[in-house]
């Protein structure tokens, strides 16, 4: 099948990429654009390694496809941080010991971020409810809920 033109913006960059019709945006970001701090694991939606940030929802990309993210602001990991800083929320993540192995951790900080722009402020329940959708496998969850209850506390809507 024939390839398409796709105008993409990511991080605040427009990116025009030709692409195959049925590429997802977990491919077109890791592979076409280099932007490898987006994790493709499950590639059924299940895990939220891929989570990204479109038009202000948390979504995980390996079920967008790339042209059906045309016209939307997609943020990913690596547009987060401020001259070259970790953003709070990663630090809070350091600090409070919540990576391990670090293969979900751009997702669950995705996801987190999504929350926080939208609740500067949550609850135990709303911050567990936050990262529902992303499995980690070896920090079991409490410090990632420590990390984002410390952030939202100490940093507000943690930008």
């Amino acid at each position: 099948m024939k390839e398409v033109e796709v105008d993409l913006k990511v991080n605040g960059v427009n990116y025009l990429v030709k692409i195959p019709p049925w590429r997802t945006l977990v491919e077109v970001l890791r592979e076409t654009l280099g932007l490898t701090g987006t994790k493709k694991s499950c590639n059924e939606g299940e895990c939220g390694a891929c989570t990204v940030i479109m038009d202000g929802r948390p979504v995980t990309s390996c079920l967008v496809l790339a042209i059906d993210a045309q016209g939307k602001d997609i943020v990913t990991i690596e547009g987060i941080c401020e001259d070259e800083n970790f953003h709070p929320i990663q630090e809070s993540f350091l600090e409070q010991g919540a990576i391990q192995c670090g293969f979900c951790t751009p997702g669950m900080v995705m996801a987190v971020k999504a929350l926080l722009d939208e609740n500067p402020n949550p609850n135990l329940m709303e911050a567990r409810r936050a990262i529902s959708g992303n499995l980690c496998r070896c920090t079991g969850y409490q410090h990632i809920i420590n990390s984002i209850l410390a952030v939202a506390t100490t940093e507000g809507s943690a930008d």
